[in-house]
Parts: C-alpha cells; sequence; structure tokens
C-alpha cells in the first residue's frame, strides 16, 4: 500500500523533482526554482524555511549532493563526470561540498557497500520528509590559490576585524537570558476630545498583544500595569510622567518601557512614542505616525507602530553578537535582513564563504541598501577567488560611499584602495580611519599588514604587537600570531618568534597556518628535527582537510622557498606540476620561481612563452617574462613586458605590489640609458 504523503512532504518531494529534472544545469538558480514551483522567491523561502530550516540554495547543493551519492554508489562514473552531472561546475568544488556534507570524500563510496546503500536510503527519505541532517564536522576552506590573488591581503585583514567578541559586550536593554523585558504604558489622549480616551488602552492591548509573538522579546501584561498605576493613585492617563512610568517598570523589572501619547491638529491625527531606558530614563528611540482624523485609520496606525518598534527592538537583540562599533557599521530596518547578515558572518568567520555569500544575499534580497552585507560579501566573493563579483561589489559599494554615515564611508574607501588601490593608499584611509574613531575599532591588525606589504617590518611588529596587547586571549584568531610571526622572521627575531608560536600552539594546536609558519623557523634556524616534525604535520592537517596533493606540494614549495631551501623547493614545484600538468597555477608557480630565484630563468621564460602562446595578454605571465628579462640584462625589452603587464592589472584594476616594485627596478636602468 503506497504511504500518503503530507502536505509538506509533498511540497519537498515536488520541489525535489524540479531539481532533479533540471540536474545538469549549473545555472538552475533559486529564482528557477521558484518560477517553476509557482511560487514568489520570498514565499518559496518562507515556506521552505519553515519546514526545513533551510535556504533555497541550500535546498538545490543538497539535492545535488544526494543524487551524487547514489550516482557514486553505482560505480559506473568518476567522480569529476558525477560532479559535473549534478550540476557543479567545477570538480574541486564538488569535492569540497561532498566532503563537507556527508563527512567523507566522494572516493570513499565504494559501490555494493551495504553501509553507504543504507545511508542512501536513509538520505533520500531525509530529504523527502523534510528532516533536518545531522551535524557534520566542519570543513576548514584553504582556498587554493587565492591566497596569489592581490585581494586576499585585504580579506584576511577584513577576517580579523570581523571577529567575535564575547561577554561584555551586551546593551543594557537586553536581560542576561538574552532578551528584552518590555513594559507598554497606556497611551496618553492629548486630543482634547474624549473619543480617543477608548483608544488609549486599545493600542497599549494591540501592542502588546503583537510582541508577544516574538521569543526575543518579553512582555508585561497590561493588567500588571493597570494594578500598579492603580496603586500609585493615578487616575487619570495624562498624569503619566516618565519619571512615574520607570517606577512603574522598575516594579516589574523591565528593562525598557514604551510611553506614547495621541494628538491632533486639525484634520491630522499623530500618534508619539517612546521607547525609555528603565534605569537611565534615557530615551533608545522615538516613533511617530501621522494620518487623517478618523477612527478608520487608526488601525493602521497601531499596526504601523508595532512593526517598527518590533523591527528596531528584534535588530537590537541580534545586534549583541556583533562588535559595539559594527553596531554603528552595519545599519538596516530589517531583523530578517539583520539576522541573515549575522549568520553570513558566522560562516564567514568558521571559513565557509560560500555558505557566507547566500547568506548575504539574502539579506541583500530583503534589503537592497544594506551596505554592510554587500561590503562583507565581496570580501567572501574574494576567498572563492570570484574576481568579477568582488570587483562588481566594491564597486556598487563605492558609488554608494557619499550617502553613508562617516566612518563606514572611510572604512567603504579603505576596502576600495586596498583591494584596487595601492597599499599606500589603503594606509592613509586606515589612518583616517584612526584619527576618526580613536576609541573604535581596533585597527592595529589591518596597518600591521599594510606596513608588512610595504616592507615596514619595524612598524609592523609595532602594530601587530598592539594588535595582541589589546585583544582578550579568546578573542585572538591564528592570524593575530602567525602575522606577527611573520614579521619577526622577516626582521631576523627568531627568538621572539619562537616564544610567541609556543603561546599560540596552547590556542590553536591544529592550525596549519601555524604550523606552516613552526616549519619555517626550524627551517630557518637548521632544526632539522623539529622542521621534520613540523613538515609532516602540516602536510597531514592539509590532507584531512581534503586539500589535493598538488595543492599541499606546492604550499610546500612556498614554506621550503621561503626558509632559504630552494633545492627542496624546486623539486616540490615540479612535483606539484606533474601531479597537475595543464593547471595554469602550477605552470605559473614553477615558472615565477625558476625565474626569481634564478634558478633556471631561461627554463621559466620558456614556460612563460608556452603560456603566453595560448593567453598572448595574460598579466601573470608577461610579469614572469619581463622579470626574467630583466634578469638578464636586457632592460628594454623588460620594461615593455612589465608595463603592458601592469596596463592590463590596471584594466581588472588587480594591485601587486611585487609587481609595482620590479616596474620601478625596470624603469631606472631604461631612464638613466636616456
Amino acid at each position: 500500500m503506497t504511504e500518503l504523503l503530507s502536505m509538506d512532504q509533498a511540497f519537498i518531494r515536488k520541489l525535489t523533482d524540479i531539481v532533479l529534472a533540471n540536474l545538469q544545469n549549473e545555472n538552475f538558480s533559486v529564482n528557477d526554482l521558484a518560477r517553476e514551483s509557482g511560487m514568489s522567491l520570498y514565499s518559496l523561502s518562507r515556506k521552505l524555511h519553515s519546514i526545513k530550516k533551510k535556504t533555497v540554495n541550500q535546498f538545490i547543493r543538497e539535492v545535488r549532493l544526494y543524487k551524487a551519492l547514489e550516482m557514486l554508489q553505482d560505480g559506473t562514473l568518476t567522480a569529476a563526470e558525477i560532479a559535473y552531472k549534478v550540476g557543479f561546475g567545477s570538480p574541486a568544488y564538488f569535492h569540497k561540498r561532498f566532503h563537507e556534507f556527508f563527512g567523507f570524500p566522494p572516493g570513499k563510496v565504494i559501490k555494493g557497500d551495504a553501509n553507504n546503500r543504507d545511508l542512501i536510503i536513509r538520505a533520500r527519505r531525509d530529504i523527502e520528509n523534510g528532516r533536518r541532517k545531522p551535524a557534520w564536522s566542519t570543513f576548514i576552506l584553504s582556498a587554493p590559490g587565492i591566497l596569489l590573488l592581490v585581494v586576499s591581503l585585504g580579506a584576511i585583514g577584513f577576517l580579523l576585524y570581523k571577529r567575535f567578541y564575547k561577554s561584555e559586550l551586551r546593551d543594557s536593554l537586553i536581560s542576561s537570558d538574552g532578551r528584552i523585558s518590555i513594559a507598554v504604558m497606556p497611551f496618553q489622549n492629548r486630543t482634547n476630545d474624549t473619543i480617543w480616551d477608548i483608544w488609549q488602552n486599545v493600542i497599549q492591548n494591540e501592542i502588546t498583544s503583537f510582541l508577544t509573538n516574538y521569543e526575543e522579546l518579553k512582555l508585561k501584561q497590561p493588567e500588571s500595569v493597570s494594578g500598579l498605576l492603580k496603586d500609585q493613585g493615578v487616575t487619570t492617563y495624562t498624569s503619566l510622567t516618565p519619571s512615574l512610568a520607570g517606577i512603574i517598570s522598575k516594579e516589574l523589572y523591565a528593562n525598557v518601557f514604551l510611553l506614547g501619547e495621541i494628538t491632533r491638529a486639525g484634520p491630522t491625527l499623530r500618534i508619539d512614542a517612546q521607547l525609555i531606558d528603565t534605569k537611565t530614563k534615557e530615551v533608545y528611540k522615538s516613533f511617530q505616525i501621522t494620518k487623517p482624523a478618523k477612527e478608520d485609520f487608526i488601525f493602521p496606525i497601531i499596526d504601523s507602530l508595532s512593526v517598527q518598534l518590533k523591527n528596531f527592538l528584534l535588530i537590537t537583540v541580534l545586534k549583541k553578537e556583533l562588535l559595539p562599533d559594527e553596531r554603528r557599521l552595519t545599519s538596516t530596518d530589517s531583523p530578517e535582513a539583520y539576522r541573515y547578515y549575522v549568520n553570513g558572518l558566522k560562516a564567514f568567520l568558521r571559513k565557509d564563504f560560500s555558505e557566507a555569500v547566500d547568506l548575504y544575499s539574502r539579506a541583500l534580497a530583503l534589503d537592497s541598501d544594506f551596505t554592510m552585507a554587500a561590503s562583507d560579501m565581496s570580501y567572501a566573493f574574494s576567498y572563492l577567488g570570484q574576481l568579477d563579483q568582488t570587483r562588481k561589489w566594491f564597486l556598487w559599494l563605492y558609488k554608494k560611499k557619499d550617502m553613508m554615515p562617516p566612518l563606514q564611508k572611510i572604512f567603504v574607501e579603505y576596502s576600495y584602495e586596498n583591494n584596487f588601490g595601492t597599499p599606500y593608499q589603503a594606509l592613509k584611509c586606515l589612518k583616517r580611519l584612526q584619527d576618526y574613531d580613536k576609541k573604535g575599532v581596533n585597527f592595529h591588525f589591518l596597518l600591521g599588514q599594510q606596513y608588512l606589504e610595504l616592507g615596514q617590518v619595524s612598524q609592523a611588529i609595532i602594530e601587530f604587537e598592539k594588535n595582541l596587547e589589546t585583544l582578550p586571549p579568546k578573542s585572538t584568531i591564528d592570524w593575530d600570531y602567525t602575522s606577527l610571526g611573520l614579521a619577526y622572521h622577516k626582521a631576523g627575531q627568531f627568538k621572539n618568534e619562537k616564544r610567541l608560536y609556543k603561546r599560540a600552539e596552547k590556542l590553536f594546536p591544529g592550525s596549519s597556518e601555524l604550523i606552516c609558519r613552526q616549519a619555517v623557523l626550524s627551517l630557518t634556524v637548521g632544526d632539522s628535527s623539529t622542521s621534520n616534525q613540523h613538515v609532516e604535520k602540516y602536510r597531514s592537517v592539509l590532507k584531512n582537510n581534503a586539500i589535493s596533493e598538488a595543492e599541499i606540494t606546492t604550499k610546500l614549495a612556498e614554506m621550503y622557498s621561503e626558509a632559504g631551501f630552494q633545492k627542496n623547493a624546486e623539486a616540490c614545484y615540479r612535483m606539484a606540476l606533474s601531479l597537475e600538468p595543464d593547471n595554469q597555477v602550477r605552470i605559473e608557480a614553477l615558472s615565477y620561481f625558476l625565474v626569481d630565484s634564478g634558478r633556471n630563468i631561461d627554463e621559466g621564460l620558456a614556460l612563460a612563452d608556452a603560456a603566453l602562446k595560448l593567453k598572448p595578454d595574460d598579466f601573470e605571465f608577461l610579469h614572469i617574462k619581463g622579470w626574467g628579462l630583466y634578469k638578464q640584462g636586457r632592460q628594454q625589452q623588460a620594461l615593455e613586458l612589465l608595463q603592458k603587464s601592469w596596463d592590463l592589472r590596471k584594466q581588472y584594476s588587480v594591485y601587486d605590489h611585487t609587481a609595482f616594485l620590479h616596474l620601478e627596478a625596470a624603469k631606472k636602468p631604461v631612464a638613466g640609458q636616456g
């Protein structure tokens, strides 16, 4: 007998069938699913979230992944082939998402394995019944090759800026349980017309009833307020002062109270209300709504006031999860958009940048002027290597900067200069931020990054040390330590560097960044036994994070090169290329290494030439070739190629400080010849 489906199950099955019918279309979007399901995107999002607690993007992705699991079980296709068949544009991205979702890589799915077959059955049942999948271990994205992009410096700095602080950052109107306790007072009739007297309690009751629906808020009942007013001898609401309302609110253990009045001027009726702190009597927010003085309009007035009040209070609760300065930078009237933004920020901080983009996009769909969501999303795109999207959102923000508050405007200018200008200009913006907001955001880390890129190592150390002095240990992340460690390393302060890593080990024992820095240090100082341990540990951590062997080998090459072990570095670069011979990133890495290190400039130039035959305007390979010719003393040709590379970078708004220094170096001998 066929089991009858509930309405929710039938709805989920319908959506699943639509996605499966469009499985190979990697461009199948949330808008497409909404259209084919006969719903608006807003309605679809609300219903899907109420049933499965998922976004539409998540749902589409998970249907693709469940189907991929079935196809892998069959065993007739490779993981790469299946990736394209289920709508993923990249096998690498499919591998990452699959491992993140199921807890094991695609290669671990064995044909005929009973456990996997059972898993498929359970997975299919779960998605049709709308059950939530069990939690899986967090996948730490390494973003292969993205750190080679110029945007990475700004993104790393941004990530440090966007950390969360726990404990003390709590608004006084929020209770220890994270909720706001509020008492709504009767509204005072100041129209001199007794016909409006009845609405004094009606407005109070309607607002209280509306706000009671939100679990973030604790409402004191109107009966309790009325009883205490009688105890205070109040016979008419016109005698209800803020001081008296504060006494009533305190008796009810309410954090805040709402005090309002009804006034009239000719044909116009106005409702004024103030949200006031019980302890300090500070006015948090004022509300004012004006309509024609007819009773037909009183309920729309109450509804409008209730919504405005609800939005302000819910956003206030959400703000407790942000830095105080971020609260000033983050502006929206939509609590739903704000919630997506906060969750997107959490995804960003755990380095799930795809999820962050999805959540920021949803915030912007609800409030298209939510500039901080757009700013955060641009950085998330930079980590995903999607420079076109990064550029698009930075330009969007930059156009809106003149409509922003001063602090946010300067921060947007800094972000723009850091990604599409120069580190000199970004440094000026950071100093302007500090001058404008001396007691605000901790900018020491960002300043340290800028000084380090400009080669001003001593100044970078000062800023990085201030950064660690300012932050409580629990609020730090591994980059706070590894960035200072890198600066120590460049300054030759190896003892300070070693002590720093010992401190960091206690907080971040499994950090790949920290292990890498420890390996570089031990290699540099000639501690061979310790360096071997760190190198193997580094390799193991990367492998456990599902990083490809070619990418792991490339990272080892970079590590050996920095420590001065150029022979080992060259061997690793060559091994990485042999593993992925058609990968342009691997070719570029070996080519640049051979040229820059001087180990084999001719071979490096040959690799660059071969790449340029396929893509003559690749500014990275033009830069490599120009730098190689410069090292060979062919100054005029070198300058022409380096200049061409630079001009192409400018077209794409991609600043690279090393490329800038190389171009300046090539100009000097040519200018001298003139």
